[in-house]
């Protein structure tokens, strides 16, 4: 049985044994003329009280069997009072919609099902996100509703040319994934190219935005990021508006964008509130403390290694004289406070909130202290790892990446000193030269060299530089900024 029939209690009975789980409930109850009529629906994630007022009631008051020049199904749609109601004839569909939390009403004597939107899902509170706070702008943030997630993108952007398509991604989870574009800015090549591969993967569960990146990255095993991610609402119309475009993924606070350029990771929202001279600044401390925390350590382990020389002589004695007596070379002492900081950063994540604030003070101060004294580790290699984390974390979408690629340095200046630094520096940046994400080079606009795109990288011009939307994207509407002739010139 594909389709419903004209008899409720086949329709009723192809449900049930569709959808065995205790949590589908039937509801039953008559209309005036007494023909009996079924809300079936998943229990918790529908609002009852709308089912009782919206569609038994009303229904309660018709009577069908009347003789009558209008259909049935006619008269039921016009008596019931929702706003979001729908026919389907296939009971697959029917089951799609149970399960998705809306409710389908059958009435006995129609071959058609009616769903009824009444969903009420459990959701969380629009809050600040905490991996993205700002002290300047607004403070909206992506919820785990896709529904609500749309919302707050409508609102930022009261356009007709923002565009949503929803597919269904996960045969088991049925996730639904949002494309999002404005019309006549966003290249619909990237739209088209995002949607075949979300079409092209058979996957059971989708519990996140993490799985759809996974799917789209054009280089699976790629320790650096092919799509933006972003839980901020401004931020993601901000992108759309360059001519990106955007995927919500139902169950997920983060969102993604395409194309991806490398130099977004350097960028605060908070750089757009502020002056262009303090945003300039800003973003060259990150690019300087990412320098820093990725090399640093290497560079501290190479030095000892191989050329002490590399450091000044004040320095050098400082550092020798703490190191005279240690049990473990420069590079395991390194490797061993380096790994002490990653245990205690995920224990910190993954303990109790009270117990992990103890740990951190444990671990920082009484470990370290007790270590130092003890002779096992020297106070300038606790400096700088100390010093290379607290660097790191000014960029926080880049800490994933930083932390492999300081792992991976540290080997190679441990190994062959620093020769491997240069070696490996140079295939990161062929690496990085050769990657490019839906048709954007990834670190575009140096390579290639867009002149006006420059504007927007490390250095941030002011609002009247930035009229035109980025060419990186190939976007048709490249004028986002125009001055309105007054209308005394018009008069004259």
């Amino acid at each position: 049985m594909n389709t419903f029939s004209s008899n409720l209690t086949k329709n009723v009975n192809a449900l049930k044994k569709a959808l065995p789980a205790e949590d589908i409930l039937t509801y039953e109850f008559l209309t005036a003329d007494e023909t009996r009529c079924a809300v079936v629906y998943a229990d918790g994630i529908v609002n009852k009280q709308l089912l009782g007022d919206l569609v038994a009631r009303p229904l309660s008051r018709l009577s069908l069997a009347e003789k009558s020049d209008i259909p049935v199904a006619e008269r039921i749609e016009k008596a019931l009072l929702f706003p979001e109601l729908k026919k389907l004839t296939a009971i697959k569909d029917a089951l799609t919609e149970i399960l998705d939390g809306n409710s389908l009403l059958l009435v006995d004597g129609a071959s058609d099902g009616f769903v009824v939107g009444a969903k009420f899902l459990p959701v969380r509170a629009i809050i600040e996100p905490p991996t993205d706070i700002a002290v300047k702008g607004p403070r909206e943030g992506f919820i785990e509703d896709i529904k609500t997630n749309m919302a707050l993108v409508r609102k930022r952007l009261k356009t007709p040319d923002l565009r949503f398509e929803t597919l269904r991604v996960g045969k088991r989870s049925e996730t639904a994934v949002s494309i999002c574009w404005l019309d006549g800015t966003s290249e619909l090549s990237v739209k088209d190219a995002i949607k075949e591969k979300l079409n092209a993967v058979d996957l059971d569960y989708v519990p996140d935005s993490s799985y759809i990146a996974a799917i789209l990255s054009p280089r699976k095993h790629s320790v650096f990021h092919t799509l933006g991610k972003t839980e901020k609402p401004d931020i993601f119309a901000a992108k759309l508006c360059e001519g990106r475009v955007g995927i919500l993924v139902d169950g997920s606070p983060i969102a993604l964008t395409a194309p991806f350029l490398l130099t977004e990771d350097l960028q605060s929202s908070e750089d757009y509130f502020v002056s262009p001279f303090m945003a300039t600044i800003y973003r060259f401390l990150r690019f300087l403390a990412l320098f820093v925390a990725i090399f640093l350590p290497a560079f501290y382990v190479a030095a000892q290694l191989f050329k002490m020389q590399l450091l000044p002589l004040g320095l050098m004695l400082t550092i020798a004289s703490s190191v005279r007596d240690l049990p473990l070379s420069p590079s395991m002492e390194m490797f061993v406070v380096l790994f002490l900081l990653e245990v205690l950063k995920e224990a910190s994540i993954r303990m109790p909130k009270y117990v992990g604030m103890s740990l951190s003070v444990v671990g920082a101060l009484v470990l370290g202290e007790t270590a130092v004294s003890a002779g096992f580790l020297s106070t300038p290699a606790i400096i700088v790892v100390a010093f290379s984390g607290i660097c790191l974390y000014t960029v926080p979408n880049f800490v994933e990446t930083g932390s492999i690629l300081r792992w991976i340095f540290l080997i190679l200046a441990g190994s062959i000193g620093p020769f491997g630094i240069v070696l490996f520096s140079a295939f990161l940046l062929y690496y990085l030269l050769s990657s490019d994400a839906f048709g954007a080079p990834i670190l575009a606009p140096f390579s290639p060299l867009v002149r006006r795109d420059l504007r927007d990288t490390v250095v941030k011009y002011d609002l009247y530089s930035l009229n035109q939307r980025p060419r990186t994207f190939r976007s048709k509407n490249r004028t986002r900024l125009r001055f309105k002739k007054s209308n005394k010139k018009k008069e004259k």
